[in-house]
């Protein structure tokens, strides 16, 4: 494969409404290339051809070698919204710089490259290509259609492990472990490759999957993208039992009901499988969307959850565990009832938070109602990013009487979240802060 340094017109186009960390402080770069390889259409029996392309990837890394962990974490771009987006760097990335671990973020899809109308309902203008936005920095890249999604992807994986090149972006690292990550539309395909490439073949060490649905990304065609609306029409499937490496599922609330349905394909953790369902969480939220959650549209403050806590502990266990670790600690389902429906229902506790599934402090001591199931959403979006709802004044009081003993309440669940494995004691003051005695009267 070769690359070529993006530089000049309009910077790095990459959606990201959240604060990025200050690489530069950190001692990390941050730096895009045109990436020019040949692909297979090794998903589904499309009978394409191989076929050339010049997709672009981002990459962020420690400047220096001795500052490396060994670890890159490669993801597959979000392209929901009909342009890329780092969906789950916004999640992850408090955990890669402190790791030292490089990340790299693949435009995989065609519509990444070439543009399109996205699925979520937010109005981007009409569908560009990046070369036709900015031709000064994205002339000659060129996507061939996501029949070669998967391969594109994949030889990613396998290409930032040899970084001997000296045009090579990772030049000068020595890479030992190789994790895929991806949220959402990219879950899904995550799904699909996992479930498709045959065991030993793929170049990736473990597998992060956040917030998939029922079923997995289609085999893509020749020359177009993949319409990810009919993902939610298709047959409900299971991760492969055959696996070789570890995969870690991070389910939402959103994720497990609404038209995902994660709850038709439920499966029992492995030695090579874990699923965690987190309370209090929606699809995406406000650590995602920061300062312009006004521009969503939403009647309703958006989900106020702390899925990044858990999401930076459940990558800091992948490494572990494909290093050779043990299994990330076993979590309990959220919990569901039957109501007679066509789906269950949540089962929900007094003050109306889930039971159930990965537990953090704003459910476990809560002063909000936080949830990913929106009743009426007015649009799409509004659906992915839940709700967080008020608790009555006097029903705050009653349960803590004052802000010192809710304090005291909040720092005794963050405390047992860390216990458990499923918060990280690096982001234990970053918890505490997340608390809200405010909402107490005083």
């Amino acid at each position: 494969m070769r690359f070529r340094v993006l530089t000049g017109g309009n910077g790095c186009s990459l959606l990201s409404a959240s604060p990025l960390p200050d690489l530069s402080a950190a001692g990390y770069t941050d730096a895009e290339y045109a990436a020019t390889g040949s692909a297979r259409s090794v998903v589904g029996e499309t009978g394409a051809p191989t076929a050339e392309f010049t997709t672009r990837i981002v990459v962020r890394r420690p400047a220096e070698a001795a500052a490396f962990s060994g670890c890159v974490v490669v993801e597959w771009l979000n392209v929901s919204s009909g342009t890329d987006a780092a969906a789950e760097y916004s999640y992850l990335a408090a955990e890669l710089v402190r790791a030292g671990h490089a990340w790299v973020g693949v435009s995989a899809q065609y519509v990444g490259v070439e543009g399109g109308s996205g699925s979520v309902g937010v109005a981007t203008g009409a569908p560009q290509s990046l070369a036709v936005k900015d031709p000064e920095r994205y002339a000659g890249l060129h996507h061939p259609g996501d029949a070669y999604c998967y391969d594109i992807f994949g030889s990613m994986g396998q290409v930032v492990r040899d970084t001997t090149a000296a045009d090579h972006p990772l030049a000068g690292l020595s890479v030992t472990t190789v994790l895929a990550v991806g949220e959402s539309q990219s879950a899904m395909a995550l799904t699909t490759y996992v479930n498709a490439v045959d065991p030993g073949t793929s170049p990736f060490d473990g597998f992060l999957i956040h917030s998939r649905a029922a079923a997995g990304l289609p085999a893509g065609e020749v020359g177009s993208g993949i319409d990810v609306v009919t993902v939610f029409g298709r047959e409900p499937t299971t991760i492969r039992a055959d696996l070789d490496t570890p995969v870690f599922v991070v389910q939402t609330e959103t994720d497990v009901l609404t038209n995902f349905r994660y709850h038709l394909v439920r499966q029992p953790d492995t030695d090579r499988l874990r699923v965690w369902e987190m309370a209090g969480t929606s699809h995406a939220d406000l650590h995602q969307v920061g300062e312009f959650e006004e521009f969503l549209g939403c009647p309703d403050p958006v989900n106020r959850g702390q899925q990044r806590f858990v999401l930076r502990t459940a990558l800091r266990h992948l490494r572990s565990w494909a290093d050779g670790g043990d299994p990330p600690p076993v979590a309990d389902p959220l919990l569901l009832r039957d109501t007679g429906g066509p789906d269950p229902v949540y089962e929900l506790d007094d003050l109306g938070n889930v039971r159930g599934g990965v537990r953090t402090p704003c459910v476990d001591a809560p002063t909000q109602i936080l949830s990913g199931i929106v009743a009426d959403p007015v649009s799409r979006i509004c659906l992915l990013f839940g709700t967080t709802s008020p608790i009555p004044a006097d029903e705050l009081v009653a349960r803590y009487g004052t802000r010192g003993e809710y304090e005291k309440h909040y720092r005794d669940a963050a405390d047992a979240a860390i216990a458990a494995g499923f918060v990280l004691a690096d982001d234990r003051d970053e918890v505490l802060a997340d608390a809200h005695p405010e909402l107490i009267p005083s």
